[in-house]
Formats: C-alpha cells, structure tokens, sequence
C-alpha cells in the first residue's frame, strides 16, 4: 500500500483506526475454545466486525509464535482474511545486522517463503542502517521504526540526552537518510502527547503508528491535535479495549461498538485539525 492509498483509505473511511490483533489464548472467549482454530476464529469475528471502522490491523507477532507452528498457521490465516484495503502490520520489533535482518524481512513479507505478506514491520533501530536496510529491499514494503514508545521504561534510553539532543530524535533524524515518508513510519507513544509538536518538527510528513490510546491512557485529542499533518499522518492503534471490550459470547458486537466510537471521534478531529 503507498503512502498516497492509506491517505485515501482514512479519508473514504474518517477514520486512523488500527486495530491490534494481541490475542492472548487466555483471554479469549471460552466458547471459542471448542473451534479448531480458537485464535483464528477470534480474530475472524473481530475483523469482520471491525473492519468498517478502521484502516490497519497490528498482529502482535509474539501472541502467535507463543503457541509454536500452530500459532504461526493461524497468524497466516489471519493475515489472508483481513481485507486488501486495510494496511498491515506485523508487530515484531525486529532488529539485527545483514542477513539475519535479510530472513526476518522474508519471514513477514516473502510470501513464497514463509506464506506471510504484510504491508510493513516494526523495526528496533538500535543496531543501525544495516539492521534497517534490508527490510527496505523488499519493494513498496514500509518499515515501522520504533522512535519514542509508550511503556514506562521508554525514558531509559530514548530520552538520553546526545550531543544536545534525546537519543530519540537522533533516530529521527538519522533515519531519514535510510528512506523517506513513502517507505519508513516510526512509532511514537500516545502517552508521551507533549512531544508531538517536537517530533512533528523533525518528521513533518512522515506517519507516525501511535500505541497507547485506550487501555494504556493515551488521550486521542493531544495526540491528533498535535500529531496530524497535511495527509494526517497517524494511524493509532487500539489493541484489548476493543477486541477484549467483552469476554463472552458478544465479544464481536462490544468490539464493533469500540471500534466504532473511536472512528467516530476520529472523524471529528480529522474536520478539526487536517
């Protein structure tokens, strides 16, 4: 998916919705145990009823390989079911040097090799340009590049100060020389709002994938007043207030109802703030 398609996907649908798929065998439903697919079957409810009211879905990938090859075929499934029309994430916070980058880069987006094809990865910059690049050879795929999270323990390093400024920025800055808005996005936390401005400074047009809007306490406003640019340039990711909104048998109807109260906020900062 290009840049200038997700655009037009938030505008058809109002919305910068995504929807985390971090679905825990544990918390699931107790019907849905009785499937052959429990994991699948889950994430098939949630996406058919959410998928009107979002443009992106996040599998987070350590949910899957948890439960070992089974795990790995029901993510695969997944990721066929979930509409062209939504951009796709795999949540793997990769990161490492050469050709170990070069097969976690086929392992998500080389369908003829693992039978996986996302539209982008999350990807830990700590390691350099070559623990980035190799994920960029595959053509029109993005790569999602961890900036500023949103966990308590983000300000351990991202927040050290480099020659005068915070090692976060230093990513920011450094990594658009690996690639620009059409291919790279980076993560940046929902509860980290006063920073926006800051990093909006540095990446005008980049999308920034936003985690921490619902269960973690980030609040939607800040983050889209002072994140949106021209294009709107969020994608913020709601993961167990929607698809654990219920744990019983109307868990697909408290998803959609979840999903569609934040599209419907959205929609009424995008008339504000684009």
């Amino acid at each position: 998916m290009t840049y200038q398609e997700l655009f037009q996907q938030i505008s058809t649908k109002r919305s910068y919705l995504c929807v985390g798929l971090d679905t825990d065998i544990q918390k699931i439903p107790a019907h849905l145990l009785k499937t052959d697919d429990p994991i699948f079957e889950f994430n098939k409810q949630i996406i058919d009823s959410t998928a009107d009211y979002c443009v992106s879905y996040k599998p987070n990938i350590a949910f899957y390989e948890a439960l070992g090859p089974k795990g790995w075929e029901s993510l695969q499934k997944t990721v066929e079911y979930i509409p062209k029309s939504h951009f796709t994430i795999a949540d793997a916070k990769r990161g490492d040097i050469g050709n170990t980058s070069g097969l976690y880069a086929r392992a998500f987006f080389d369908k003829s090799s693992s039978g996986l094809d996302f539209d982008s990865i999350t990807v830990a910059p700590y390691m350099g340009s070559d623990s980035v690049t190799p994920f960029l050879a595959f053509e029109g795929k993005w790569v999602i590049l961890l900036a500023l999270t949103s966990n308590p323990g983000s300000s351990d390093f991202q927040r050290l100060n480099v020659e005068g400024n915070t090692l976060f920025e230093n990513v920011l800055r450094t990594s658009q020389e690996w690639a620009g808005a059409e291919r790279m996005m980076y993560v940046v936390g929902a509860t980290h709002p006063s920073d926006f401005q800051k990093i909006r400074a540095i990446v005008p047009d980049h999308f920034l994938l936003v985690p921490g809007v619902g269960a973690q306490g980030g609040n939607l406003e800040e983050v889209s007043k002072f994140g949106m640019n021209k294009s709107c340039g969020l994608l913020v990711n709601a993961s167990r207030s929607i698809i654990y909104a219920s744990n019983g048998t109307d868990f697909a109807e408290k998803a959609k109802q979840e999903a569609q109260a934040l599209q419907q906020e959205m929609a009424i900062y995008l008339d504000k703030y684009l």
